[in-house]
C-alpha cells in the first residue's frame, strides 16, 4: 500500500543519487542530472496516475481513456516514461535512450518545455565517461529513483515544491564546493515569502524577475496573488538554471509564464520595442551580489536608457540591477523589491550618486535589514530595498530586523512571526522603538543619502543586570558572522589565486 512521501525521503534519494556521480563529475554538476531525473520520475508518476483514474472512470474503455488523456495539459510519450527506462536499464545505449526520452517529452510539450533539455546529455562521454562506466552510473541512477514505496503522485506529494525543495537541498550541500555563491541562484523560501508579502501582488497584475534563477521567488510572488489571475515573466542568464526554472513552472502548472534565457543587463529579452523596456506591475529579484564584469563598458550606449542616473562600477552590478528593475516598473504604481548586500546602502562614488537620485526622485519606499547567514554560500547580512513609482509620501521607512530569527548550525532562518512583524511594520509605515524609523527626505539629505540602517534605527539598550542567556546568544551570533565573513574572504582570495 502506497503512502505519502516526505521531503526527507526525497532528500535521502537525492543524496544516494549524488553518490552515483561521485568521482565522475564535479559536485556542482550533480544537480543538473539529478534534478532532470527527478523531474522525469515526477511527471511519469503524474501521467500514470491520470491514466489509472481515467481507466477506472471509463471501465477500461481504451478509446475513451486515450481521448481523455489527449485533453491533459501535458503528455508523457511511452518512450519517455520512467518505467520504460527502468525496463531498459540493461540496454547498451542507455544514455542515448534517456536523451531520446527527454527529446520526445520536449517535442510532445513544445510550448511549455521547448529547449529545456538542450544543455544536458546523459550520453556524454566527456561528462559521464566511456560507455561501460556511463551505463553503470546511469543504471544506478535509475535504481536510485526506483526505490520501493516511493510514490510521487500529487495525491502523495501534496503541495510540496518538489523541484524547488530539491534544488534548495542540493545547493545547500554543494554551494561551497561549486566555488560560487549559492545565493545567486536560490532564494530561501522564508525570504521569498517575505518579499512576496511586501510587494503585495494583486489579481490581474504582471509579475517580473530579471534574475529569476530556479523560479522559486517568482512562484512565491505568484502564489501571493491568491488566484491564477496574473502574468509571469522572468529572465535567467545561466542555461541550466533557466531550464530548471522552466521545469519548476511546468510542475506548478504555470504554463503561460514567459521565462527567457539571456543576460538581462546586456541583452534584456522583455522589451516593448527596440528602444523601450517593458513595464510590469511588480518587479522582484535576488540578483547575484556585487557581480563583477557585468558590462559597465556598454552602459552609456544602452539602447533602453536604463542607466541615465549613472554607470555603476564595473566590479559591482548591484545598482545596474536596481536601475534595470526600477525602469521595468510601471509608472502608475509599479512596485520593486530587491535583495541587496549592505554595501549598496552606503558605498560612495557612482553608487552614491545613483542612490541620491533614486531618493530625490521619490522612488525609495523602505529599507529592511535582514539577519546574517540567511543565504546559501554567503554569511553576509542582506537588506531589502522597496521602490514604488508614483508615490505621494516622501518619507523612507527603515526597519532593523537583523536580530530576530531562528539560529541554525549552517544557516539562520526567518520565522513566521519575524515575517509577520516586518510586514506589519512596513504596512504601518510608522516609527517603532528600536525596530523601525520613518525618515524624512531632509533627514536623509543630512546623512548625505547614506542608507546605513544603524544611522536611523537606534537599537541601543540601557545596561542593566547581566542577562547571560542574551549575552551568549549575541556572542554566538557574532561568532557566526565572523566565521561567515572569514569564509567569504577565503573564497575571494582563492578566486584571486592568493
Amino acid at each position: 500500500m502506497s503512502r505519502n512521501v516526505t521531503q526527507q525521503e526525497i532528500n535521502d534519494l537525492l543524496w544516494r543519487a549524488c553518490d552515483t556521480f561521485r568521482g565522475a563529475l564535479d559536485s556542482s554538476q550533480y544537480k543538473d542530472y539529478i534534478l532532470v531525473m527527478l523531474f522525469l520520475r515526477y511527471v511519469s508518476d503524474v501521467w500514470a496516475d491520470k491514466r489509472a483514474q481515467f481507466t477506472e472512470k471509463y471501465s477500461g474503455d481504451t478509446v475513451r481513456v486515450e481521448r481523455a488523456m489527449a485533453r491533459e495539459r501535458f503528455v508523457v510519450p511511452p518512450e519517455s516514461a520512467f518505467p520504460y527506462l527502468v525496463e531498459n536499464r540493461e540496454a547498451a545505449n542507455l544514455g542515448e535512450l534517456i536523451d531520446i526520452a527527454l527529446a520526445k517529452i520536449e517535442d510532445a510539450n513544445r510550448t511549455k518545455l521547448e529547449n529545456v533539455f538542450r544543455n544536458i546529455s546523459f550520453n556524454s562521454e566527456a561528462q559521464l565517461g566511456e560507455t561501460k562506466d556511463r551505463n553503470r552510473r546511469l543504471k544506478n541512477l535509475l535504481g536510485d529513483f526506483n526505490k520501493d514505496g516511493l510514490d510521487m503522485r500529487p495525491s502523495h506529494v501534496g503541495h510540496m515544491d518538489v523541484i524547488g525543495n530539491a534544488y534548495e537541498y542540493l545547493i545547500g550541500r554543494f554551494a561551497s564546493d561549486a566555488g560560487k555563491k549559492g545565493g545567486e541562484f536560490y532564494t530561501p523560501p522564508e525570504v521569498a515569502t517575505l518579499l512576496a508579502k511586501l510587494v503585495a501582488p494583486k489579481p490581474g497584475e504582471t509579475l517580473y524577475d530579471p534574475a529569476c534563477g530556479s523560479g522559486s521567488l517568482l512562484i512565491k510572488v505568484a502564489q501571493e496573488v491568491g488566484s491564477n489571475d496574473f502574468s509571469l515573466y522572468g529572465q535567467e542568464v545561466n542555461g541550466q538554471t533557466w531550464a530548471l526554472c522552466k521545469m519548476n513552472m511546468f510542475l506548478h502548472e504555470i504554463d503561460s509564464a514567459r521565462i527567457e534565457w539571456g543576460d538581462t543587463l546586456n541583452n534584456p529579452k522583455h522589451v516593448a520595442d527596440e528602444k523601450k523596456i517593458r513595464k510590469f506591475d511588480v518587479v522582484v529579484a535576488n540578483p547575484p551580489f556585487s557581480l563583477d564584469k557585468w558590462g559597465a563598458e556598454n552602459a552609456e550606449a544602452d539602447a533602453y536608457h536604463r542607466f541615465f542616473r549613472g554607470t555603476p562600477p564595473k566590479s559591482k552590478a548591484d545598482y545596474a540591477f536596481i536601475s534595470h528593475m526600477v525602469e521595468s516598473a510601471a509608472d502608475d504604481g509599479g512596485r520593486v523589491g530587491v535583495i541587496v548586500p549592505h554595501g549598496v546602502l552606503f558605498r560612495g562614488g557612482a553608487e552614491g550618486r545613483i542612490r541620491q537620485l533614486l531618493i530625490e526622485e521619490n522612488l525609495l519606499e523602505a529599507v529592511i535589514g535582514l539577519p546574517a547567514n540567511l543565504f546559501f554560500g554567503t554569511g553576509i547580512p542582506a537588506a531589502i530595498l522597496m521602490f514604488r513609482k508614483g508615490r505621494t509620501k516622501t518619507d523612507v521607512l527603515f526597519v532593523d530586523a537583523s536580530r530576530e530569527f531562528e539560529a541554525g548550525k549552517k544557516q539562520n532562518k526567518l520565522r513566521g512571526e519575524d515575517i509577520a512583524k516586518i510586514e506589519e511594520a512596513v504596512r504601518s509605515g510608522a516609527t517603532i522603538d528600536k525596530y523601525a524609523y520613518l525618515a524624512s527626505v531632509e533627514v536623509l539629505r543630512e546623512n548625505e543619502f547614506n542608507l546605513n540602517i544603524s544611522r536611523y534605527v537606534d537599537t541601543f539598550e540601557e545596561t542593566g543586570a547581566a542577562d547571560l542567556p542574551t549575552i551568549n546568544r549575541e556572542i554566538a551570533l557574532l561568532e557566526s558572522q565572523i566565521a561567515a565573513v572569514s569564509q567569504e574572504l577565503k573564497l575571494r582570495l582563492a578566486a584571486l589565486g592568493i
